[in-house]
């Protein structure tokens, strides 16, 4: 066996020497840092020596080298580094830049754990329990080692490195639980798409196969764009109880989504979760119909620590929205209902619901609110008035008189930073009664407002550049005249003819369309 480099490890030792007393003792000496790094690119240029050095290396010389293998890309050195960890949690993800493959370096890794869970005897320095290949996670662990050494070992403390461990459902069966060493968790980020997945993530599915219960596939986002039966395969392999964001962005019928709703209720820990685009099909009766919803929302009584709703385009949600909301047993932080068709009663069941008390953003942008009583609106804006921070009532169909009924109550919405009602047929008048009502909210720093019914040129929806001009300056010199120069007010409308969105602060962006006439 080749026998460890010395003077690596006593330089290295100097280096981080160097860098605990740094803060105390100002000294002529070359960067520390910077020391240990030539250190290590001088030590891995003999990978074998590399390896047999791991044995007497000192711990916190570990992620220096680690870092330095990495970006080398040292596949063998990084497989033994894997078992010899000294940490519970080793975040390599969070040393991947977007936009490069890292299929060798992360199979390197998952190698490593393979051959740390096929050993009968423990190793003596074995402590790694969690492989972390989040790109955004941990962001600190690589960076802190250059600070103070109690710092550095505050964030490697195993409580920490394992978030999951306290997360976890204890199950009543009696059945004892395995000791923390005898198995593993890969953390990941998943977009389950169309098509085969990307080489790692197909090469990490193999590993977890192999390693059945002893090597769990961990992820806290989530994305699917295609609930095809390998992606539900593939998500049948995920311990469901580490989700804690997840998105649905494709077009569903609800017999697709029948299939997806066991795997929802399992997502105990889920935190945000964002549907969409789920149509009803003409073959399902409404016996069916009735029996596939029910199954859904009776999913979310187990998601018992959801923050954030989004649902956008779901076909089935009028008429059944309090039934969705009677299943949340939390309060809600961010409510976002879009472009969905309900009634005047789904309306007044959202307004008495005691889960949206505690709201900070609300979107019902692309909900018809013509034809309903404004009322529940009031309610619900006024049960979360002393939370509300962003709310968002784009193309609804408010028109002044509905508009006006709101006024009092925005004008006690006393968290309130930015709010948005662009698509509403509301007048100048209505424009400046709202500015003198929320002029008062010291937070409200942003104002989305549509154009003016009065600035419209023409019966096809296009706008009067030249009197939308003149109503922006008479807002602006309200402002100024009330105290409030620094609020933001800018207006936007829709091309009648691409759909694309006009700004006018103070002067037009405007779309090509416009800009060719």
């Amino acid at each position: 066996m080749v026998k460890p480099s010395l003077d690596f490890i006593q330089l290295a030792k100097k280096g981080t020497k160097g860098i605990f007393q740094s803060r105390f003792i100002r000294m002529t000496f070359p960067d520390p840092g910077r020391l240990v790094e030539l250190a290590c690119q001088s030590l891995l240029r003999d990978e074998s020596m590399a390896i047999a050095s791991l044995e007497s290396l000192p711990m916190e010389l570990f992620p220096p080298l680690f870092v330095a293998a990495f970006a080398g890309r040292h596949s063998k050195t990084l497989k033994v580094m894997v078992q010899a960890w000294p940490f519970p949690c080793l975040p390599m993800g969070a040393l991947m830049k977007e936009q490069q493959a890292y299929h060798e370096t992360i199979q390197a890794a998952l190698d490593g754990l393979d051959v740390l869970l096929s050993q009968e005897v423990r190793p003596r320095r074995w402590k790694l329990q969690v492989l972390d290949l989040q790109k955004n996670a941990r962001q600190d662990f690589w960076t802190v080692w250059s600070g103070t050494k109690s710092r550095m070992c505050s964030l490697l403390e195993p409580e920490l490195a394992q978030p999951m461990k306290k997360r976890r459902k204890v199950d009543g069966s009696g059945a004892r639980m395995k000791p923390p060493s005898a198995s593993m968790e890969v953390f990941i980020d998943l977009y389950l798409k169309e098509g085969t997945p990307d080489k790692s993530v197909t090469y990490l599915i193999k590993k977890v196969r192999q390693k059945r219960g002893l090597l769990h596939l961990c992820c806290e986002k989530l994305k699917i764009s295609s609930v095809s039966m390998q992606n539900i395969r593939i998500l049948k392999m995920v311990q469901l109880d580490s989700v804690q964001e997840l998105e649905v962005n494709c077009t569903w019928k609800l017999s697709t989504l029948e299939k997806f709703t066991p795997y929802l209720g399992q997502m105990c820990n889920l935190h945000r979760l964002l549907l969409s685009h789920i149509h009803m099909s003409s073959h399902i009766t409404l016996e069916q119909e009735e029996q596939c919803v029910s199954q859904f929302t009776s999913q979310f009584l187990s998601l018992l620590h959801l923050q954030e709703l989004r649902l956008d385009a779901i076909a089935f949600l009028q008429g059944h929205l309090d039934q969705l909301l009677r299943c949340l047993k939390t309060p809600l932080e961010t409510l976002s209902i879009t472009n969905c068709l309900l009634s005047g009663l789904d309306l007044m069941h959202l307004s008495q619901r005691l889960n949206v008390s505690q709201l900070k953003d609300l979107s019902l942008t692309g909900v018809n609110l013509t034809s309903v009583s404004s009322e529940p609106l009031q309610v619900l804006l006024e049960r979360a008035s002393a939370t509300l921070q962003d709310l968002d009532l784009d193309e609804c169909g408010i028109m002044d008189h509905e508009f006006t009924a709101i006024l009092p109550i925005l004008s006690r919405c006393s968290q309130l930073t930015t709010f948005s009602f662009c698509g509403n047929p509301i007048s100048v008048a209505v424009l400046e009664d709202l500015l003198r009502h929320t002029i008062g909210l010291s937070k409200l720093s942003r104002v989305l407002y549509p154009t003016p019914l009065e600035s419209y040129q023409d019966i096809h929806g296009n706008p009067h550049v030249g009197v939308l001009a003149q109503v922006h300056a008479r807002l602006k010199q309200m402002l100024q005249e009330l105290g409030r120069p620094g609020m933001i007010w800018f207006s936007a409308s829709r091309c009648a003819d691409c759909g694309d969105r006009t700004f006018y602060d103070p002067d037009p962006i405007l779309c090509p369309c416009y800009m060719s006439v």
